[in-house]
This record gives C-alpha cells, sequence and structure tokens, in this order.
C-alpha cells in the first residue's frame, strides 16, 4: 500500500512511503521518466509528514522507530545526506538499547505466509525466551515497527519476547489479504495464531512452553479464542475490551455500530451464521481453557459492552478458572486516564510475573 505522498514544487519529483510488511519505505520518483532516485535506505520504521522544500533541494519528513518516538529528518536529494533535526523526549532513558523490530514471517495452515514484528530482549537475558504474542484490534489495523513505549519494560527488564502478529484480515496488504476473514472465514485467522505458536517452537532463542497471548478490542476477541482453542501451547492470557462471543457483542454494540460490523464478522440474525458465531464462541467453549486469564473491561464501553466480559468471567469462575478482573467505572473501550492506565499496566506485570515467568504468589491478586 502507498501510504502518502508529495510532489515537489518544481514538478520534478516525487516522493512517497510504501507499507511494505507493515515497514515505511521513502522512495524517490522521477515524475517524467518514473524510475526511482537511489536514496539512503533507513532502518525498520515508519515514515509520515512527507514535504518538499520550495527549492525541491531538500526532503522533509518524520520518522518513528522502536528506538524513537517521532522526530523530524530531511533528505538532501543531491548528496543523499539525511539529517535528524529533533531528539524527542523519552525522560532520560537510554533508548539506543531498546530492541530493533525484527521483520519475521511464517507459514499458516493454507501455505499463505504470516508476518509480523519480533522484539528480542538483550543479550543478557540468556537461553530461549518467554514470548508474549500481542495482537492488534480492529481487526481492519496493522501492527508497525514503531515506538514501543512502556511494553519496552517487558523486553528489556522482565527479559521476555515480544511479536505483533499481522494476521490474515489486517490492512496493509491489500484488499484481498484484508477481507481474508470476513464472516466465516475468520476460521483462516484464528488458524494463524495456531501457526504462529507452531513457529515459536521452531526458534532455537524462544522458549515455546512460556507463552502469553494479549491484544485488546478484536485482539482481545482473539485472545479468548487462542485460549480455547490453543489452551495446550499457551501458559496464560491478557483480554483487554474483547468480545466473547461474535453474536451477543452485535446484538448490544452500540447500534450506530451494528451494521458496519456485521459486514466484517457476518449477520448474527442470519441462522447460517449464528450456528457458526455460536459454535466457534470462546464463551461456549470454557470448557477447553485451563490456563490462567486477565479480563479488563470499562464500564461505559459503547463498542464492546461490558457483558462480554462479564459473561465470560462468570463462565469461567463456574469452571474454577484462575481469572483476575479489572473493571474501571469511569472508561470506555480501553482506558484512557493515566491513573487507570497505570494501575492496569502494574496489574498486567504481576499477572506476567505470576504466570508466564512463574515467579510465585497467590493465584488472586
Amino acid at each position: 500500500d502507498v501510504d502518502e505522498f508529495d510532489l515537489s514544487p518544481d514538478g520534478r519529483w516525487i516522493a512517497c512511503v510504501t507499507n511494505e510488511d507493515g515497514v515505511g519505505v521513502l522512495h524517490v520518483i522521477n515524475a517524467a521518466t518514473g524510475a526511482e532516485r537511489r536514496i539512503p535506505r533507513l532502518p525498520a520504521g515508519l515514515i509520515s509528514d512527507v514535504r518538499w522544500r520550495k527549492s525541491g533541494a531538500e526532503l522533509g519528513f518524520t520518522r518513528t522507530s522502536a528506538r524513537a518516538p517521532a522526530d523530524a529528518y530531511s533528505l538532501e536529494l543531491a548528496s543523499g545526506t539525511v539529517t535528524r533535526w529533533t531528539e524527542s523526549e523519552t525522560a532520560g532513558l537510554n533508548t539506543g538499547d531498546f530492541a530493533e523490530a525484527e521483520l519475521v514471517h511464517w507459514p499458516s495452515f493454507d501455505g499463505r505466509a504470516i508476518s509480523g514484528f519480533l522484539y528480542k530482549p538483550p543479550a543478557r537475558f540468556a537461553g530461549r525466551r518467554p514470548v508474549i504474542i500481542n495482537i492488534h484490534g480492529g481487526p481492519e489495523g496493522q501492527s508497525r515497527p514503531g515506538f514501543l513505549g512502556r511494553n519496552n519494560y517487558y523486553v528489556n527488564e522482565l527479559g521476555t519476547a515480544i511479536i505483533f502478529p499481522n494476521i490474515r484480515g489486517s490492512t496493509g496488504y491489500g484488499k484481498t489479504f484484508t477481507k481474508l476473514d470476513n464472516g466465516v472465514l475468520r476460521d483462516g485467522a484464528y488458524k494463524d495464531i495456531g501457526a504462529l505458536l507452531e513457529w515459536i517452537r521452531t526458534r532455537p532463542d524462544l522458549d515455546a512452553d512460556h507463552v502469553l497471548v494479549t491484544g485488546g478490542s478484536y485482539g482481545g476477541h482473539m485472545t479468548l479464542v487462542t485460549a480455547t482453542q490453543y489452551d495446550g501451547p499457551i501458559c496464560c492470557s491478557v483480554d483487554v475490551v474483547g468480545i466473547s462471543n461474535l453474536a451477543t457483542f452485535l446484538q448490544h454494540t452500540s447500534g450506530y455500530r451494528q451494521d458496519l460490523r456485521r459486514v466484517e464478522y457476518g449477520d448474527e440474525r442470519d441462522s447460517t451464521l449464528r450456528a457458526w458465531m455460536e459454535r466457534t464462541a470462546p464463551l461456549n467453549n470454557v470448557d477447553k481453557v485451563t490456563k490462567p486469564l486477565f479480563i479488563v473491561q470499562g464500564m461505559n464501553d459503547p463498542r464492546v459492552p461490558r457483558t462480554e466480559a462479564e459473561q465470560m468471567v462468570a463462565a469461567l469462575k463456574r469452571r474454577g478458572v484462575p481469572v483476575w478482573y479489572l473493571m474501571a467505572k469511569d472508561e470506555g473501550h480501553g482506558f484512557r486516564k493515566k491513573g487507570n492506565q497505570d494501575f492496569q499496566f502494574y496489574a498486567t506485570i504481576l499477572f506476567t510475573e505470576r504466570y508466564l515467568l512463574g515467579q510465585g504468589g497467590s493465584a488472586t491478586p
């Protein structure tokens, strides 16, 4: 996909940014011939806000990477010199030590290559490392190699690797790929995570016996599906404002969203689609769950109603599965207030230490 472009004031050059497997790649193209001008290749990251100077001799842009939030850069066309003009505030952290994103691929059930970004902990953490799989929401979305912020704590301090997969249904790979999870085709997206779990086992640097899966919104739905369909390969899950049953979600989400979401998930009023939703719903498969879950929800969520979380928590408790439940009375679809964000972050660290890293403690917080 092409993210953005800008034509030089003299009309000679086109600068464009392409989304290549999630990485933002800058190109400069001769407007008359279509030939691409050779420019320095930047490390994996995101590029935006591409603008030419009036002279057409220099190009400005914003670059974000795993080691830096958004900063201003320029490219001098004649010399190919790239200059960084700003150093974003990082509260004194040495971001040069942060892990760079590694683009990885694995084959899924149908032979299709699925990609994602792997962040590995520093070398001082020896041996196979525990893994966090963090699935993006949407599903029309994409994980890209930007700045991880506080997620760097899991990598740098806890020694866990993080994988951000872009399963079928993600954007950035063309319309066909985005539609590969519509309706009952969603089974394919579920299997993409199963294939990732198998791929992790082939890596000598990753510990396939210590895997936590997490995600928010649709990523939370994928988390709950993984907890039910792949209970064996994982050891715990963190679901944030996730959907526990597509049918009940479509019935109770805000009216302005219902028809839009039915295009993506299918119409729950259709008996055939309803049967598939009920058959695959995590809520109706809790008997397959044996590993601890942490479920996070906002009371005032207009998108994924709190009933999706509450019904899942109740079903898990009836089966005696260890489940933590954090519900904020003053939040909606995801936590926005800093105090709540901090509480969620620290609680998730505690859950991760206890159930992923096996650092002990009681079954309830």
